[in-house]
C-alpha cells in the first residue's frame, strides 16, 4: 500500500490557532505523550524520566515532575493522574496531575532481569502495562473511585503470541467493544487481541503487518498505529470485537522524525519525534508535531 505524505499539518477550524510544532528541551529524548481533557500535553524523557508539561494553546512548557533517573515511556492521563511506564527501570509510576508528586510506584520486574515496561492503557477497572522483553502484561486493579492497589499483578501472555528477539509487546489499547485489549508486537508487526486473562489471538489484517508498530490510538473502530522508523501512521478499521481489521491508509508527514506515541486533542494527533536515528547528545534538539487525523 502506498504511503500518503501530507504536505503540511494544517487543520481547519478553531484548532488552527494551536501551535503545529512543540519545542521540547534539548537532550530530552522524548518517547511518551499523554493528553487529557484540558489543553496540556505531558511528555516522558528516555534520558532521566522527567515529565515535561506543555500548554497546547501556546507551546510553552516546563518540567512538571522530576524523573527517577530511568526512563519514562508510555503515558496515560486518567482521573487527575498520570500513569507512567518505566522502561528498563522495570517500574510503573502514578503521578498527581495537580502537584507532580509521585502518588505510588510499583516494581514490576527487577531491572537485573532486563525488563522494558513500554506502554500503558487505563480502563474502567485497571491500568495495563506492556513489557517488550517478556510475555507478560502487568495489571494494576483499580478499586472504588479509582483507588490504587497495594501491588501489581503479573498476567502471562499465552496463545498466539511468541517471544522474539527485540521489542515485542509495545503499544496497547482496548478493543472497540471494551471487552479485551489490543497490543502490537513491534518486531513482527503483528497485532493481537488479548483477553483479560492474557490469552492472545492474532488479529487478521490480511497480508498486511505493522512492523515497528509503537503507540496505538483507537477512535471507535478505527485503530491508528504509529510505525516509528517508517515515519507513518497506519489506520486500520476493526470489527467490533477487534478480531479482524483492514488497513485503510498509511499517512506520513515531512515533520515526522521517528515519531513514537500518539495522543489526540481538538481533532488533531500529537506525536513526539524520538529521533532514534539521530545520536542523542545533551544538545540534540527535539520536538513534537500536530497533524490532522487521517
Amino acid at each position: 500500500m502506498a504511503v500518503t505524505v501530507t504536505a503540511a499539518p494544517a487543520v481547519a477550524g478553531p484548532s488552527t490557532a494551536l501551535p503545529r510544532t512543540i519545542t521540547l528541551p534539548s537532550g530530552f529524548q522524548p518517547e511518551g505523550i499523554a493528553i487529557g481533557a484540558k489543553p496540556y500535553a505531558y511528555f516522558g524523557s528516555r534520558a532521566d524520566g522527567d515529565i515535561y508539561r506543555v500548554d497546547l494553546r501556546t507551546g510553552a512548557g516546563a518540567t512538571f515532575s522530576e524523573g527517577p533517573g530511568t526512563a519514562s515511556l508510555g503515558l496515560k492521563v486518567d482521573d487527575g493522574r498520570l500513569f507512567v511506564a518505566g522502561g528498563a527501570g522495570g517500574d510503573a509510576r502514578i503521578i498527581d496531575l495537580r502537584t507532580g508528586a509521585v502518588l505510588k510506584s510499583y516494581p514490576l520486574r527487577p531491572p537485573a532481569d532486563g525488563p522494558f515496561i513500554n506502554d500503558v492503557i487505563v480502563t474502567r477497572d485497571a491500568a495495563w502495562f506492556t513489557d517488550s522483553r517478556s510475555l507478560t502484561l502487568f495489571k494494576l486493579p483499580l478499586g472504588r473511585h479509582g483507588r490504587l492497589p497495594a501491588a501489581a499483578v503479573a498476567v502471562p501472555l499465552t496463545g498466539d503470541i511468541a517471544l522474539q528477539t527485540g521489542n515485542n509487546a509495545n503499544g496497547i489499547t482496548t478493543t472497540p467493544d471494551g471487552r479485551g485489549l489490543i497490543i502490537v508486537q513491534s518486531n513482527t508487526g503483528y497485532l493481537f487481541r488479548v483477553s483479560p486473562s492474557g490469552v492472545t489471538s492474532r488479529i487478521d489484517i490480511g497480508d498486511e503487518t505493522v512492523v515497528n508498530g509503537d503507540g496505538l490510538w483507537r477512535r471507535g473502530r478505527d485503530l491508528y498505529v504509529v510505525q516509528n522508523r517508517l515515519n507513518v501512521i497506519t489506520k486500520i478499521e476493526l470489527n467490533r470485537r477487534g478480531t479482524t481489521g483492514e488497513v485503510i491508509s498509511r499517512t506520513g508527514n515531512p515533520a515526522f522524525d521517528v515519531p513514537t506515541t500518539i495522543a489526540e486533542y481538538h481533532k488533531r494527533f500529537y506525536l513526539p519525534n524520538a529521533r532514534f536515528t539521530t545520536p542523542p547528545t545533551p544538545a540534540t534538539t527535539y520536538d513534537a508535531v500536530a497533524v490532522p487525523i487521517p
